[in-house]
């Protein structure tokens, strides 16, 4: 029996959700068979991006500062925001329609009967868009966890794991030595294996030793020193002084800087990137949802942040910004996150909360998330039947002396930039 194959983009997106049982299916098999028969082994040089947070700042930041140089990137990141093509971009860009169709063709071509996820469909379609435009480095963010993560059938130059904490539990277990062995399956024999965690698991470590990976460690092998306008990064014998902070806000970025640039001094010798390039990139870099600054009044701030490791990040940073009358939170959370240990990193820093549910599959009424706040002793809460009521109900209670942070999830910020972009 054979069916008409989509031919625009959103139609593939649906067809690729109903194509396998589950959306996620741990195992590279099913994978490994595809590459195989597609050919995908791509030549230039590969960058594998794992970590619980920070992995897809790291991936801007590195791609920009590499398109700065005068190469042509390709970076592969997830989830979106706001269209599919974000995931997949050529020098920052999302492709246009066309050239992620082509990919999901040939993947289709040969799979065969090869059942394969949402995201494993949609690896293959990237990595063959990035071979087809002839990129001359692919950088691949890691979906999940790192060993059994699509992309990790793809050989890397150099594999990145920035931060392991608690995260995807289900899947990945509940504690960081069990989700740090995950993370460190990205790294390989022989090759460059950064690792950013200032506190690294041991089973991390111990992986890395048994299968002779040439592991850098932040804080022993690279890291970074802190001047009021500047910084410097240092790696061995390598220093790279008089630094702008990055475009990218939130202190725990210079840590995703200094792992870029460890990432760069790794590939030196293939894609050397000089200081000009390293300046521009770190002042140009763009990554929407991560601790983002509105422009205006009320003061206003997107953050993905979704589970206690990235909240206490975005907490902290709160800490640090100036004054204001009313704090007001735009929240929403999916149902398989820890919102009990959010809520309580978060609670302190916000005055009123404005809840709207997710119509999604492990969504949230707003009803439902108003009844867990309560019952966490979280006090003036309003509920919405959407995250877009939500944010229009706090920007109307707000003043411009007053401050709204909108995070919980992609989904949640999605939610509000969406919001935004219908009534601008």
């Amino acid at each position: 029996m054979t069916h008409t194959l989509p031919t625009t983009l959103p139609d593939w997106l649906t067809r690729l959700e109903s194509l396998h049982p589950s959306a996620i299916d741990m195992g590279l098999e099913r994978v490994r068979r595809v590459r195989d028969v597609m050919g995908l082994h791509p030549s230039c040089p590969v960058v594998l991006v794992a970590g619980t947070n920070g992995k897809g700042s790291v991936c801007a930041m590195l791609s920009t500062m590499l398109h700065r140089a005068g190469f042509k990137v390709g970076t592969y990141t997830s989830p979106h925001l706001l269209r599919y093509n974000e995931r997949v971009a050529i020098d920052m860009q999302p492709v246009d329609d066309e050239l992620i169709v082509q990919g999901f063709e040939a993947v289709e071509a040969a799979r065969g009967d090869t059942s394969l996820t949402y995201f494993e469909f949609g690896t293959l379609g990237a990595v063959k868009t990035f071979v087809d435009q002839q990129v001359d480095v692919m950088v691949l963010e890691v979906g999940l966890g790192g060993r059994l993560d699509a992309v990790n059938v793809f050989e890397p130059d150099v594999s990145v794991v920035v931060s392991v904490d608690l995260d995807h539990q289900a899947i990945l277990g509940d504690n960081r030595e069990d989700i740090g062995f995950e993370k460190a399956g990205v790294f390989r024999a022989g090759k460059p294996a950064i690792c950013a965690d200032a506190n690294p698991p041991q089973r991390l470590l111990d992986h890395a030793a048994a299968i002779g990976a040439d592991l850098k460690l932040y804080g022993r092998d690279f890291g970074f020193s802190k001047l009021e306008n500047q910084w410097s990064f240092r790696m061995g014998d390598v220093y790279r002084h008089a630094l702008p902070f990055p475009a990218l806000r939130g202190s725990y970025q210079l840590v995703n800087a200094s792992t870029a640039l460890a990432v760069l001094e790794c590939l030196k010798e293939k894609l050397p990137v000089g200081i000009g390039a390293v300046k521009r990139g770190l002042l140009e870099v763009d990554w929407p949802g991560r601790f983002q600054v509105l422009p205006g009044r009320p003061l206003t701030i997107l953050d993905v942040g979704h589970n206690p490791h990235a909240v206490q990040a975005m907490v902290a940073n709160l800490k640090k910004l100036a004054f204001a009358e009313n704090r007001y939170a735009v929240f929403s959370m999916l149902s398989d996150k820890d919102l009990d240990t959010v809520v309580a990193l978060a609670r302190d820093e916000f005055d009123g909360w404005f809840v709207g549910g997710l119509d999604m599959p492990r969504g949230q009424s707003g009803a439902q998330l108003a009844e867990r706040l309560a019952a966490l002793g979280v006090r003036n809460v309003k509920t919405y039947d959407t995250v877009a009521e939500a944010w229009g109900a706090a920007l109307s209670a707000a003043g411009e002396n007053d401050r709204i942070v909108a995070f919980g999830s992609f989904h949640t910020v999605a939610a509000v930039l969406e919001a935004r972009h219908h009534t601008s």
